[in-house]
């Protein structure tokens, strides 16, 4: 296994993604880690993250330098690198030239870290500062017309450096880089799956619960369904899931869910219309993170309830994921920037007495279908694409009311009945619809008409962490266009979103 130091770096479930990839595990870690946790996680390598802070600043992040005496072999990765060189004589200074975005990369030891890659490629950069003096033992492996050390080694020790990102997408020869690492100087095994990943989850779940009752929200999506037969085949009768029809759902989906949840899930499931709750409390609130915290609180209050109901619940499972806790960074201490609040991220209400475990929580989406395909779930709900724990309440910008959540309802069915039609849906990370708080001039039937826009957001992605807009054929644009201003009263015109993440982000709020 490798153990990932988080320095803060928004590319870290990148470097994680990319070791399990080659079937080694991760384990992330903050900077904070003692050396002796590491060492009774007994790894076969450390990687140091990048991170935004600069290593000269006072406030900037630092794990105990004793990990370069513990004879692992340790990556550093842009300030990660920095770090280990700072740490241990060198110098890092700010530099005069910046270098951000594509560069060429000239390596001059094709061995280690390069071996099997051409001497001239492709890497991505992201720095202000640079190396002006590496440590006694350390050479130099590769540079960049801006960059002098890009790369630098100390072969002896183990240690590695590289000041650009080997784990994105835009460093081409990125992959193999690492795979050098984990196989020549780790010298790793393959022998991580999900099948391994089942066997452990379920025996550390046993051993956690006991002979205690956990309880699940199930909203019917991939990440809760497999929570819940994860759980259920670890103990039974002492789950009980909980869907929470929060009136925020797509066109008859608490109905649908609930025959396919019956249909395929041999488990115990309540159900609860709590939709009057969540929308009275919604009424006139506008601003994003206010929505997204009532949403959640009223949640908490309604399982509190629901809980308290069940003698022996102890616990509280949640399908959270590796995306969601990064994108969620800062609010619970960690270094990363917080990008948004997530309805499954930061603990619980203190007034719950309920213990938390999520078992998906170092798991990408990819990952968790695999898992889902490994316990022998169906395809039908392993395939369902995303939908956020709050709903159509983030897919409505500004006031949430019935009128709009009905206007908006008609709109996404429309859009996914084509995408499914056309054969898109699996091809595609999400498909939805977005209602705007702007209205727009139009002409229907020689009248004018002053009504609603809608945007249609349609992204592919590996992992939520990017995501690129789907290049969907014009034809079947217009048919999904024509169809939502003939069907759908109170729209005149539709857009269709053509932003990338990042600078953006696949939901609108």
């Amino acid at each position: 296994m490798i153990v990932v130091i988080d320095f803060g770096s928004q590319y870290n479930q990148l470097i994680a993604r990319r070791i399990r990839e080659n079937r080694v595990f991760c384990q992330i870690e903050p900077p904070t880690v003692d050396i002796e946790t590491i060492q009774s996680l007994n790894p076969d390598g450390i990687i140091l993250s990048g991170g935004p802070s600069s290593i000269y600043e006072k406030k900037s992040p630092k794990i105990d330098t004793a990990i370069f005496d513990l004879g692992i072999p340790i990556l550093g990765i842009c300030y990660g690198m920095q770090f280990m060189i700072d740490a241990l004589g060198g110098t890092v200074e700010k530099t005069t030239k910046r270098e951000y975005g594509f560069a060429g990369l000239n390596i001059k030891k094709s061995k280690s870290l390069f071996e099997k890659i051409d001497q001239s490629t492709t890497c991505w950069m992201s720095h202000g500062d640079s190396i002006t003096k590496l440590p006694k033992g350390f050479s130099v492996t590769a540079s960049t017309d801006n960059t002098p050390v890009a790369a630098a080694e100390n072969i002896k020790k183990n240690l590695y450096g590289l000041q650009f990102h080997p784990e994105v997408e835009h460093t081409p020869k990125g992959k193999q880089m690492l795979r050098n690492f984990l196989f020549n100087a780790c010298d790793c095994k393959r022998n991580w799956n999900m099948k391994a990943f089942a066997k452990e989850s379920i025996q550390q779940i046993k051993k956690t619960v006991g002979d205690k009752k956990v309880i699940l929200g199930l909203s019917g999506g991939v990440d809760s369904s497999v929570t819940a037969v994860l759980i259920h085949q670890a103990i039974g009768k002492h789950l009980t899931c909980i869907f929470v029809d929060n009136g925020l759902l797509r066109l008859n989906e608490a109905a649908k869910l609930k025959i396919i949840l019956k249909q395929h899930l041999n488990i115990n499931i309540r159900f609860v219309n709590a939709a009057k709750f969540f929308l009275d409390a919604l009424n006139g609130v506008t601003d994003p993170e206010k929505k997204r915290k009532i949403i959640g609180k009223i949640f908490m209050d309604i399982f509190d309830a629901e809980a308290k109901k069940i003698q022996g619940a102890d616990f509280l499972a949640q399908g959270t994921l590796y995306p969601d806790i990064i994108e969620s960074q800062s609010a619970f201490g960690g270094p990363t920037s917080i990008i948004k609040s997530h309805h499954n991220v930061g603990g619980l209400p203190k007034k719950m007495k309920l213990k938390l475990i999520e078992p998906l929580k170092y798991l990408f989406k990819d990952e968790v279908r695999a898992l889902g395909k490994t316990l022998g779930m169906p395809e039908e709900l392993i395939w369902r694409q995303p939908f956020p724990g709050p709903g159509l309440g983030i897919r409505i910008i500004g006031e949430i009311t019935r009128k709009r959540l009905t206007v908006l309802r008609k709109v996404d069915d429309i859009l996914i009945q084509e995408i499914k039609a056309n054969g898109y849906y699996k091809k595609l990370w999400q498909s939805f619809a977005v209602l705007l708080p702007i209205k727009s001039v139009g002409v229907m039937g020689d009248k004018r008409t002053y009504e609603n826009i809608v945007t249609l957001r349609a992204v592919t992605s590996k992992d939520a962490m990017t995501a690129d807009w789907a290049r969907l054929p014009h034809k079947l644009l217009a048919k999904i266009s024509n169809r939502i201003i003939n069907e759908v009263n109170g729209v005149n015109r539709v857009a269709y979103d053509i932003s990338s993440k990042p600078p953006s982000t696949i939901e609108w709020e």
